[in-house]
């Protein structure tokens, strides 16, 4: 278990060495956001921590059928509940989902290479890029990994596109997504006292 998912797998590091290249600085990273809501359903992730307010995402079954139902099904077991953003690089993502290692309150050591009891799933890759507000799937470098874990883009990253799972996108709460507490770059973005997933429920 202990190789499963960080975020990214190895591409993250390398994501994480292009930044200096490629990240926007901070005002174009928290640009004016607007996304319509789709057909759904949402998953709707109440924030605790330094940082409180509402994310609702509208996840895009037509895209991604199994890693949504597998989201929906987490959701409504209240897996996702207590939850924390385990690593969070500005100006490039923020991860959370590990529902095995990444309880707020409890040992993190492991944080980030957990999944849940259900099965890892095969990858639905598609042509929708990764822009601000977008949310993948986190897999290790099996293509096909991704579990529980999810990441949601502060900026556009075309790197990422065709190599990852889009399952979502951003409708409201991207401010609250903006001033989530951020990790240390030189540590992966891994985060010291991380906000976290409260309260995740679905919204058909």
């Amino acid at each position: 278990m202990s190789d499963r998912r960080f975020l990214l797998g190895s591409a993250l590091a390398l994501g994480v060495a292009a930044l200096g290249g490629w990240m926007m600085d901070q005002g174009a990273s928290h640009a004016a956001f607007a996304a319509e809501d789709g057909a759904g359903p949402n998953l709707v992730i109440e924030v605790g921590g330094a940082v409180t307010g509402t994310i609702v995402i509208d996840l895009l079954p037509e895209v991604a059928p199994k890693h949504v139902e597998q989201l929906v099904t987490l959701a409504r077991e209240g897996a996702y509940d207590g939850v924390v953003f385990h690593r969070v690089i500005d100006g490039f993502m923020a991860q959370t989902g590990d529902v095995e290692f990444g309880k707020q309150g409890a040992d993190q050591t492991m944080v980030g290479t957990g999944g849940s009891t259900r099965a890892d799933l095969p990858a639905e890759f598609s042509s929708l890029p990764f822009d601000r507000g977008t949310v993948g799937m986190a897999r290790s470098a099996d293509l096909n990994s991704a579990n529980s874990q999810f990441f949601i883009m502060f900026a556009p990253a075309p790197h990422l596109d065709g190599q990852y799972t889009v399952v979502g996108q951003v409708v409201s709460g991207m401010d609250v997504v903006d001033a989530l507490k951020k990790g240390d770059q030189a540590a992966n973005g891994a985060v010291d006292t991380p906000d976290f997933m409260a309260k995740v429920t679905v919204q058909d």
